[in-house]
């Protein structure tokens, strides 16, 4: 596959996974299933934070893993965005530092430069002198996605992006997202346990259970699929 993101992540525990999966440049898709499944676990194998049995994982054509010819880049060396759940911010750095920190490879110019860019971005004008603390989560939330993507990343991870933030709050972060697809075709694989989020988000959902991909399907071709196994799994 010459761009895009192609993995495929084999391991008997601590949770297991047979999973396979294939994005296009520009595509999004939402792991969606119950808790324990392993989605969190595929997004830190994409970073290079969680190391399986057995990895395939090649962005735009550059082999991250490989098992079978011993490669395995660090997480430091694969150009990923990962916006966390619990954000990670670094609580005694403002929110333009915290921006500023994923960009200490470039000339401090450039760096400020970008920093206003992203910052406006995600409409944290103002905002910018604040530590996490004093901000609101769901700014907290756009602070880690503007750090995220200062990192130019080849694809952008989402660790349940909406779960701690108020509906309000979730449909500035949907625009959040929508801008930086409008913006940029690196691919996207976000994890949520809100269907209705996904189905607006994604481009395709995929469901996993027990470590597997047992179904991945277009969002628009859900409310017409009530037998497919996520129509099902939705319904229990």
């Amino acid at each position: 596959m010459a761009e895009g993101l192609a993995i495929a992540l084999r391991q008997d525990s601590p949770i297991p996974l047979d999973f396979d999966l294939t994005l296009g440049r520009g595509e999004t898709v939402a792991l969606v299933g119950p808790s324990g499944a392993g989605k969190t676990t595929v997004l830190r194998c994409i970073a290079g934070l969680h190391r399986p049995a057995e990895a395939s994982v090649i962005c735009d054509g550059e082999v991250w893993a490989d098992s079978a010819s011993a490669i395995d880049l660090p997480a430091h060396a694969r150009r990923v965005g990962f916006v966390f759940q619990s954000y990670a911010l670094f609580p005694h750095m403002s929110a333009r530092a915290n921006v500023l920190e994923a960009m200490r490879d470039l000339p401090r110019a450039d760096r400020e430069r970008e920093a206003n860019r992203l910052l406006e971005q995600m409409q944290l004008e103002g905002l910018d002198g604040r530590r996490p603390a004093q901000l609101s989560g769901g700014q907290q939330q756009r602070v880690a996605l503007a750090r995220a993507l200062a990192r130019k990343p080849h694809v952008l991870l989402l660790d349940e992006p909406f779960s701690a933030v108020d509906h309000p709050t979730r449909r500035q972060l949907h625009r959040s997202l929508q801008s930086v697809r409008a913006a940029s075709d690196i691919p996207i694989v976000l994890v949520t346990h809100d269907i209705a989020d996904a189905a607006r988000i994604a481009d395709r959902l995929c469901l996993v259970i027990a470590g597997r991909a047992v179904e991945t399907i277009a969002a628009q071709a859900l409310q017409t699929s009530p037998h497919s196994h996520l129509a099902q799994w939705m319904a229990q």
